[in-house]
């Protein structure tokens, strides 16, 4: 990227990207240790969607507190009392691992935690950043953000696989490590001018005012709903496990590159993204990405090669970037700050949702049909919410431009 790209005039957003890296490389090497651990344990379909599961329901049952809590006190503190409550999840889970202790309940009770933490992090971490550059360049910040998460996501998965070779008490305390390095950086993060805080009493009124903002913005609505379902019924990453072990036959190594085959696509298309802004046909551009999804998807559930099914996941992975910056862009851009918060929460939830609620949607559905079968039907189902998005949200379908 040329050094005269006006993001690299913006230190607090850099530092706060540096943070977001180690914080997300943290998150998904934890997640390829965890997921090995619990299949290493129980073997078990199903206990890969609890774990899943077990994350999302604290971001579900806090969505409406934690919105609040963003828009009312200082959003980098917040940040930072997440990254220590996560460093202190995984340093529990080397002890519990060096000790021998450790059991399913135990890893099902850690994700509980993690959900927790990440149920604060994610609409904090989505409402600072429009706070570090002009409105202007936010759309490329957010690509850029989202650039540098896609390159955590591929480093963190395979460097996990790898490191899992000596151990998941190895791979947990290099996650440590990383949430500490995290922190270094966040606190590096300053405000050029003092944002603005939201003054409404608390009340049930206020507490709902992130999803009645979302509700009355038609496009906003259709864009985090079509990730929603599109995610939920299309993702496939719960299953790894087994899909590396049983059907393309390979080991941690293998999971953590599979792991990381959809951040190589997301990786690559965000580059695109943070020098090509998109100018026009934002809602055609959606739809279409979301279709290439399903297909995609739909086919790495057929493959029995293991480079195909890279291959696919890959592919996968850039339509969802594309899909992703879509919808943050309309979000942010549409979002007064002092309600982003509460927006962001609910948002948050869409996210989680679509990715842990989506874990146990491939666990339960694999119990019953198989792996194969489970991500076969995820991606025609995908394929049908995009038919039936295009009805319910003409305005989505036919937004040209991402700022109104």
């Amino acid at each position: 990227m040329p050094l005269k790209n006006p993001l690299f005039r913006q230190h607090a957003f850099l530092s706060f990207w540096v943070s977001r890296i180690f914080t997300t490389m943290a998150n998904q090497m934890l997640m390829v240790g965890v997921g090995w651990q619990m299949y290493d344990l129980t073997h078990s379909a199903w206990d890969l969607g609890l774990v899943g599961l077990a994350q999302f329901l604290p971001a579900l049952a806090l969505t409406l507190v934690v919105g609040h809590v963003a828009d009312r006190f200082d959003r980098r503190r917040v940040l930072g009392l997440c990254l220590v409550a996560q460093g202190l999840v995984v340093l529990a889970m080397v002890w519990g691992t060096l000790s021998g202790w450790i059991s399913r309940e135990h890893i099902l009770l850690a994700s509980v935690a993690l959900g927790a933490a990440k149920a604060f992090q994610m609409p904090t971490q989505q409402a600072l950043a429009p706070l570090l550059v002009p409105a202007e360049i936010l759309p490329r910040a957010l690509a850029f953000n989202s650039a540098g998460a896609q390159f955590a996501i591929i480093a963190g998965p395979a460097a996990g696989g790898f490191v899992y070779v000596a151990g998941a008490e190895t791979v947990y305390g290099l996650c440590g490590l990383l949430f500490l390095t995290a922190l270094i950086f966040l606190a590096r993060v300053r405000y050029d001018h003092a944002p603005a805080v939201s003054r409404q009493p608390v009340s049930w009124d206020s507490l709902f005012a992130g999803i009645r903002f979302i509700w009355q913005r038609k496009p906003v609505l259709g864009a985090i709903s079509l990730d929603l379902f599109a995610v939920l019924l299309g993702g496939a990453t719960a299953l790894l496990p087994i899909y590396a072990r049983d059907i393309l036959h390979t080991g941690p190594w293998g999971l953590g590159i599979l792991r990381a085959a959809p951040a190589v696509g997301a990786f690559a298309m965000s580059i695109w993204l943070t020098h090509h802004s998109i100018e026009r046909g934002a809602g055609k551009l959606m739809f279409g990405s979301v279709a290439v999804y399903g297909l995609a998807t739909l086919v790495f559930g057929l493959s029995t090669s293991f480079l195909l099914s890279l291959a696919m996941l890959a592919i996968s992975g850039a339509a969802d970037m594309i899909s992703v910056v879509i919808r943050q862009s309309l979000v942010q851009l549409e979002t007064p700050d002092e309600m982003r918060g509460r927006v962001s929460a609910v948002n948050s939830i869409f996210i989680g949702a679509s990715n842990q609620l989506g874990e146990f949607e491939s666990g339960a559905t694999a119990a019953a049909f198989g792996a194969v079968g489970s991500v076969v039907l995820g991606g025609l189902g995908t394929l049908g919410i995009v038919a039936l998005w295009i009805r319910l949200f003409p305005q989505l379908a036919q937004r040209e431009r991402l700022q109104a």
